[in-house]
């Protein structure tokens, strides 16, 4: 829950890197949202929790897979690459699930490694 709240804090922070677990596991806590929020949605009968859900976190969704991207040394560009059809979800899911680079890159230093003590 912790990586779902620390995503959500930076809700437009599309500079930076992201971890793997940070990525992941803010889709999982969104995804359960989603699908808890289709249920009510379906149970009162009307569709107006989950889009609502949607939009609020589009923001936060595209700036942390940007983040994730620039994790991988990848310009957060790449995100555009989804839009291709099959092919572009698979590479998109090649790169989100591909370990970060080791060490500092161009867009920061690595988020696995604590920060050094003067």
């Amino acid at each position: 829950m912790n990586w779902y709240i620390e995503v959500l804090k930076k809700y437009a922070v599309f500079n930076g890197r992201a971890r793997r677990k940070e990525y992941w596991m803010f889709t999982l806590f969104s995804v359960i949202v989603s699908i808890v929020l289709t249920a009510v949605d379906a149970a009162i009968g009307i569709q107006v929790l989950q889009p609502i859900y949607a939009i609020a976190v589009l923001l936060p969704t595209l700036a942390v897979t940007v983040r994730r991207l620039h994790d991988t040394n990848r310009s957060g560009w790449w995100i555009f690459i989804a839009l291709i059809p099959l092919v572009g979800f698979i590479v998109m899911l090649v790169f989100l699930a591909t370990e970060g680079t080791p060490g500092e890159n161009k867009y920061g230093a690595n988020p696995k490694e604590p920060l050094a003590k003067f």
